[in-house]
């Protein structure tokens, strides 16, 4: 088995929320680091590693990044990454899993799991051979001292339930060429 590494160009963090109850609002980080040791063979073996630049987040509208950005949510000045680590991976069939971690969001740090779904894999010479995932799970904002509560006409403007996807592809690393002196 070779060496797999994540392909940044492939891998993408999308969270959603409800807006007074009724739009949801969806947004993305985009820039998103990801490390780790991975055994597709062997999930449970494998260690992931994320860190995530807040001040990336994008949800196609300035005034509302910019909010999002500010003490009411994230503070990137204060806190400039959102990581996370796992601690624990289980296979549930053979497409699917889990990952517990530590997820940390302005100094705060909650564990966190995270329903894994193999999407498949893909061998070319051009591209090489890779692995697709997904995974999802839902967080509480208050968890990690975003207490932003403004209410219009008995609604909270912001949902606290906070949905966050996940989608991303392996590449295995081509192992160089032994040579014989």
């Amino acid at each position: 088995m070779g060496t797999w590494k994540f392909d940044p160009y492939h891998t993408q963090v999308e969270f959603s929320a409800k807006h007074l109850g009724m739009m949801t609002v969806r947004g993305h980080f985009a820039e998103v680091a990801v490390t780790g040791d991975v055994y597709p063979d062997h999930p449970e073996r494998s260690k992931i590693e994320v860190t995530i630049n807040t001040a990336s987040i994008r949800t196609h509208n300035e005034q509302r990044d910019n909010d999002l950005r500010s003490s009411n949510f994230l503070e990137i000045d204060k806190y400039p990454t959102i990581t996370f680590k796992s601690t624990k991976i289980e296979p549930k069939g053979p497409d699917k899993g889990t990952m517990t971690g530590d997820l940390t969001i302005k100094g705060m740090t909650n564990p966190v799991t995270l329903n894994v779904v193999k999407y498949g894999e893909f061998n070319d010479p051009q591209m090489g051979h890779r692995i697709g995932y997904a995974a999802e799970t839902k967080i509480n904002r208050k968890d990690f001292g975003m207490r932003f509560e403004m209410m219009l006409d008995g609604k909270f403007v912001v949902a606290n339930d906070i949905q966050i996807n996940i989608e991303g592809e392996l590449v295995e690393a081509k192992e160089p060429a032994k040579t014989t002196a």
